[in-house]
């Protein structure tokens, strides 16, 4: 009897070795922590109320994704029904809700080992100005929409590979346009008292609606800034609206 246990034991291991091997590689940055002001700053304009005031934020170190999560990492890790709309694997999956993109990241953790999670809105918009390497551009990596984004403009209306337009500050891609993304926060007006500097802020955790960001391949220009904020039930599915991994630096 302890034979055959310890043999079950074994071959699970090695089914979950063998699955974990054909997971494609996440390519992760690097985000150096720092302070910055969130939401409509001067260099934007036509703002939305919901990104008023520009407040202070401080930010501890941490991961991100270098592109949006594919397609075929989702059927790498899920083994189920692609759920998106256009077809292709390294095309960004889409039509995924909040909860789905949770599921995703609790079975890519069994299978690695690791605490992969959605960024926080916060650490999202840090890391698509371009963190401590911002040049203060209204789009992720550039004042042009169409040199850094699939958009309503060049897209055709449909997502495109990632990684094919040119990277952010940081060299991560996407962070405007192509799809939007979920992040892990409940979605709330910003405080208004502007001058004290929120520390890690992970939004309204009551909130019965989730954050997503970016814009996506049939956004105009306005939605596609990096101070831009759009919300949705969490068992929501858009074609327009993936996500995006997040990778603590130190985690416990």
């Amino acid at each position: 009897m302890k034979n055959r246990h310890l043999f079950t034991a074994i071959m699970a291991v090695m089914l979950t070795s063998s699955v974990y091997a054909q997971i494609p590689t996440i390519e992760l940055v690097h985000v150096q922590g720092g302070e910055f002001m969130m939401g409509c700053t001067g260099n934007h304009s036509d703002c939305s109320v919901n990104e008023a005031p520009a407040h202070p934020v401080k930010l501890n170190s941490y991961y991100i994704a270098k592109y949006e999560v594919t397609q075929e990492l989702w059927m790498a890790v899920m083994g189920s029904k692609n759920p998106s709309k256009i077809i292709g694997d390294s095309l960004p999956v889409t039509r995924v809700s909040w909860y789905d993109a949770q599921t995703f990241i609790g079975k890519l953790n069994k299978l690695t080992g690791k605490n992969y999670r959605l960024p926080t809105e916060a650490e999202w918009e840090f890391a698509a100005r371009g963190g401590n390497l911002s040049q203060n551009y209204k789009f992720s990596g550039s004042n042009t929409l169409e040199d850094v984004a699939w958009c309503k403009n060049n897209s055709d209306d449909e997502p495109h590979a990632v990684g094919t337009k040119q990277p952010n500050e940081l060299g991560i891609y996407d962070m405007s346009g192509n799809v939007y993304e979920w992040c892990s926060d409940g979605f709330d007006m910003y405080e208004w008292n502007s001058t004290v500097t929120l520390e890690n802020p992970t939004g309204y955790n009551l909130s019965e609606t989730k954050v997503y960001r970016g814009g996506g391949m049939t956004s105009y220009w306005d939605v596609c800034r990096v101070s831009a904020r759009a919300q949705s039930i969490p068992n929501s599915s858009f074609n327009h609206v993936g996500f995006r991994l997040a990778l603590d630096e130190n985690p416990e």
